[in-house]
């Protein structure tokens, strides 16, 4: 018996490490581009604004996967839909390195974020699945600890090949990690059954539910709050904190172990409280921190702290938030899961946009943490609205 649970533990330590590298795929080719834009736009000759599309490119084409891909592999095995969705990653990836000029990389962008959101979805299902029991939230903050891990490693490293050498071998490294994936997901990953009732129709019925669009709205406005913060953070910690550009990259290594740290406790914390505790919890404290951040950073040390306690406030967010959505859509979880990434990436260019807001008018770098304090409040009042909503419903079918 012992021998049985203690062979569990170590296959499932295996699967959720695949798992992981995969993450580590997506998050070194999601968050690589900002330091890559001056590289790219000088190769493809281009203005950085112009390259800044190549951003909104891979968004997009996350938003416009995550849900299709989902919804065309819903009766696969969820190993051979990781699988498929791992090639995506490498090949796609990999086309960038050849690419002879914008419009083509544009179109590698796009088709790169595709399989982005499905990944994540499909494979936080199945950490949960993986999970021992009241250890849901762990197995899935394991899964994002490759996110974490490519803004701690990964995109500094990316980001170095592609200054002092070709940004394009930055994209043979990204190829190679989604190789990798394919490859441990293929050895290592266990064959579960598929859980989908198969029809479209029921995958979608989850949407007509109010607490579907809840936790959509808490995360593209109240996550939104960390890319108001970590989209202008470069020009932030220069002209504001005093820094010199050259040590942006590697304080920005500090905010990656500030995630790292952040990912994993969010985890824990999960599953001791409720999750929708944890996350409004977690968005008020988020929205304290973006305050101390707008007040703060003119002084170096106090910055330096900020960087890692926001960069670690704000990933503890992801793991209670998606075990919240899993938990909310009983047979639907997948497109549901996946629908939270797109929800995550309209937070991306909803808190790049609404941040730039003030600079446009003139104030200060450090004014769009300020809006992104109230982004996070305002993720906040819809979280009490949805605790609000779910102990009537609770009540309702305790009275019937």
């Amino acid at each position: 018996m012992k021998n049985n649970q203690s062979f569990h533990i170590h296959q499932m330590k295996k699967s959720l490490f695949a798992l992981a590298l995969g993450g580590l795929t997506i998050g070194i080719t999601e968050f690589v581009m900002m330091g890559l834009l001056p590289d790219i736009a000088s190769n493809l000759k281009v203005t950085i604004p112009v390259a800044g599309y190549l951003i909104s490119a891979y968004a997009l084409g996350v938003v416009i996967g995550a849900p299709t891909l989902v919804i065309l592999g819903r009766n696969y095995p969820p190993k051979k839909m990781l699988l498929i969705l791992a090639m995506m990653l490498a090949v796609f990836n990999s086309l960038s390195i050849i690419a002879p000029n914008y419009e083509f990389l544009f179109v590698t962008r796009l088709l790169s974020g595709l399989p982005h959101g499905a990944f994540f979805g499909v494979g936080a299902v199945v950490a949960s699945r993986l999970a021992d029991k009241g250890k849901e939230a762990q197995a899935i903050s394991i899964m994002f600890s490759g996110l974490t891990i490519a803004n701690l490693l990964g995109v500094p490293l990316g980001t170095y090949i592609g200054h002092h050498f070709v940004w394009r071998y930055t994209f043979v490294l990204i190829g190679l990690v989604g190789l990798l994936t394919f490859l441990f997901l293929y050895l290592w990953m266990p064959d579960l059954e598929s859980k989908s009732s198969g029809s479209m129709k029921t995958q979608l019925q989850f949407f007509k539910k109010a607490e579907a669009w809840l936790i959509i709205a808490i995360t593209a406005i109240g996550f939104g709050g960390l890319f108001a913060w970590i989209s202008y953070i470069a020009p932030l910690l220069t002209d504001v904190s005093g820094f010199s550009p050259e040590s942006v990259s590697y304080i920005l290594i500090l905010a990656g172990l500030g995630m790292v740290v952040g990912n994993f406790l969010g985890g824990k914390i999960a599953d001791r409280f409720s999750p929708p505790i944890t996350v409004l919890m977690l968005l008020l404290v988020m929205a304290l921190d973006l305050i101390l951040v707008y007040f703060g950073s003119a002084n170096q040390y106090v910055s330096l702290f900020l960087v890692f306690m926001t960069g670690c406030i704000s990933f503890a967010v992801v793991a209670p938030i998606q075990m919240l959505m899993i938990q909310t859509a009983a047979g639907s979880e997948m497109i549901a899961s996946a629908a939270l990434q797109g929800s995550f990436n309209i937070g991306n260019a909803l808190g790049a946009f609404l941040g730039g807001l003030p600079l446009f008018a003139g104030y200060s770098y450090a004014s769009p943490n300020l809006v992104g304090v109230a982004m996070a409040i305002i993720g906040a009042g819809i979280a009490v609205l949805f605790i609000v909503k779910r102990k009537r419903k609770m009540i309702a079918v305790a009275n019937s």
